[in-house]
């Protein structure tokens, strides 16, 4: 696959990310390098790793534990501490070696230590492939409030393999195809479409296309002053229903992206009442989630819970929760305003 061009950086695929990878090291000389993992991809993604990367600088393994639960500053204390320890400087490189929470966590703690030193990402999920690898965007969650601590800042380049996706189960796998539907639905519908219909599902097209939409995007609204905020689909009311379920000691938590699919069924019904997107593309969202995902009862008695996590949403202006919703596929329209009935409204469709 050929290389996509971001705004400073370069995602490259496969081996070619490898090499440019290690010219990277080979022209900056960095002091030493910082590896950045959880248990999972230390076992089963690392030994990969190191067998197709070779430098001659000091390599230091960091491990930090995996989940979203661990997505926090206390964590970061934590990196920064190790980094420190093992004699880390400003001429040190982070590579991010795992899912969202790696490169979100990572791109934070390398941006902010003495300042800023140089990153890499290299997903290992198809949700950080297509999605948190590239944009800049990092951070860090505030108790279960997702990403209310971050910045933007930009990787040296991204390496997108997918074979370390055969280190993932099934269930990370469908969490990813959350994004996708949401690039499918509103910008690029031939994408949903090849969901929809199951054609074979070419992973490595998938993951291509997407890193395509959302780098034209990030080009054309770095900052998610307008345009980039079309990525947030689904995310509004999903990111306060995955905080709920994280928060629920008595609840299973949900992967990122069940939570974002339960929002990107409740907002396109959200967008039928406002907008009058139309019922019958209403239907095939909520069909073709439902076919990808189990079905989770929304409680009653936990929507004003959800309502209350969705007022710290960080899109929030002046206390107003703000949606994109959707006209039609491929047309959108932001910062839309929704009454707390339609939203309770919305979680009632999904529960149909």
């Amino acid at each position: 696959m050929k290389t996509i061009q971001a705004v400073t950086y370069p995602v490259h695929f496969q081996e070619k990310g490898y090499k440019a990878l290690s010219n990277l090291v080979k022209k900056n000389n960095y002091s030493t390098i910082f590896i950045l993992v959880d248990e999972n991809t230390f076992e089963h993604c690392y030994p990969k790793f190191i067998r197709n990367f070779s430098a001659e600088n000091r390599i230091e393994v960091i491990e930090i534990e995996s989940g979203e639960i661990n997505k926090n500053l206390e964590t970061c204390i934590g990196v920064w501490n190790a980094i420190t320890e093992l004699g880390g400087d400003r001429k040190s490189l982070l590579i991010t070696l795992g899912g969202g929470v790696i490169t979100d966590l990572g791109g934070f703690v390398a941006s902010c230590f003495k300042r800023g030193i140089d990153f890499v990402n290299v997903p290992t999920t198809l949700l950080s492939m297509v999605d948190a690898s590239v944009g800049g965007k990092t951070g860090v969650d505030l108790g279960v409030l997702k990403n209310q601590i971050g910045l933007f800042a930009n990787p040296e380049m991204v390496i997108v393999d997918d074979l370390y996706l055969s280190t993932v189960k099934e269930r990370e796998i469908k969490s990813g195809m959350a994004e996708i539907i949401k690039y499918g639905v509103t910008y690029d519908i031939n994408l949903f479409n090849e969901i929809k219909q199951n054609k074979g599902l070419h992973i490595k097209d998938l993951i291509f296309r997407s890193i395509e939409i959302k780098n034209e995007v990030v080009l054309e609204d770095p900052k998610e002053q307008s345009l980039r905020k079309i990525l947030n689909f689904g995310h509004t009311l999903g990111h306060a229903i995955e905080s709920f379920y994280l928060e629920s000691e008595n609840k299973e938590n949900l992967t990122h992206g069940e939570a974002i699919a339960i929002g990107m069924v409740c907002e396109s019904y959200m967008s039928s009442k406002l907008l009058g997107f139309p019922a019958e593309k209403v239907a095939e969202v909520k069909d073709v989630v439902l076919s990808i995902y189990d079905k989770i009862n929304l409680l009653k008695e936990d929507f004003v819970a959800i309502m209350e996590l969705l007022k710290h949403d960080k899109k929030n202006v002046n206390g107003q929760v703000n949606f994109v919703l959707l006209n039609d596929y491929e047309n959108f329209k932001l910062d839309c305003k929704v009454s707390e009935e339609l939203i309770v409204e919305s979680m009632e469709f999904y529960n149909l």
